[in-house]
């Protein structure tokens, strides 16, 4: 009878450390995505700003600037889409916006002006800097979505998350096949 007791409560002491253990990964999931988040609504913030400085130099390069102001407007309304369901959208709007935000710098290359125009520098390296967050921010939460499904898909684990709902996390990819590959710089 001690036996019995013994092997139930090693059991249970089993269960909820990797019950614990399935939470925390969970709950690093949900903090890194919220890191996600608050870079991409600062590089949304930093947009109409960035729009409006170009948009006085640039006159007539409307259609880039509409199309950049167009991918922020798509953008906040995928806020709204759960994390679990709207991640694939989400990314892939995501990929569509730095490629506009490097077709808005490129264009300022055409402007020397604006080049140097002091609040036009120091939305650039606001920008720059964002978009580096950005970038370790998915790192980050990939990293974290791959500790989790790990978890979640190895043996016991996978005996207690299972019946607990625990499912495995989306990775954020780049979605634009572009985007993975190096630039080829060609040299006269």
């Amino acid at each position: 009878m001690i036996e019995l007791s013994v092997i139930f409560a090693i059991t249970a002491g089993m269960v909820v450390w990797i019950y614990n253990k399935l939470v925390k990964a969970r709950n690093q999931v949900r903090a890194a995505w919220s890191d996600i988040d608050v870079q991409l609504k600062r590089r949304h913030d930093l947009i109409p700003q960035l729009v409006a400085t170009v948009k006085t130099y640039a006159a007539y390069e409307k259609a880039t600037l509409l199309a950049v102001s167009e991918l922020r407007s798509q953008n906040e309304a995928a806020e709204s889409l759960p994390q679990a369901s709207g991640l694939p959208a989400k990314a892939a709007l995501e990929d569509a916006m730095q490629a506009g935000l490097h077709r808005l710098i490129v264009l300022v290359e055409d402007y020397p002006d604006l080049k140097a125009d002091a609040n036009f520098r120091k939305l650039q390296v606001d920008l720059t800097e964002t978009e580096d967050n950005i970038q370790y921010s998915r790192r980050f939460y990939n990293g974290a979505v791959r500790i989790l499904n790990t978890r979640i898909e190895s043996f016991p684990n996978l005996l207690i998350a299972k019946p607990f709902g625990f499912v495995p996390a989306e990775f954020f990819e780049v979605e634009n096949d572009s985007a993975r590959s190096a630039p080829k710089v060609e040299l006269s």
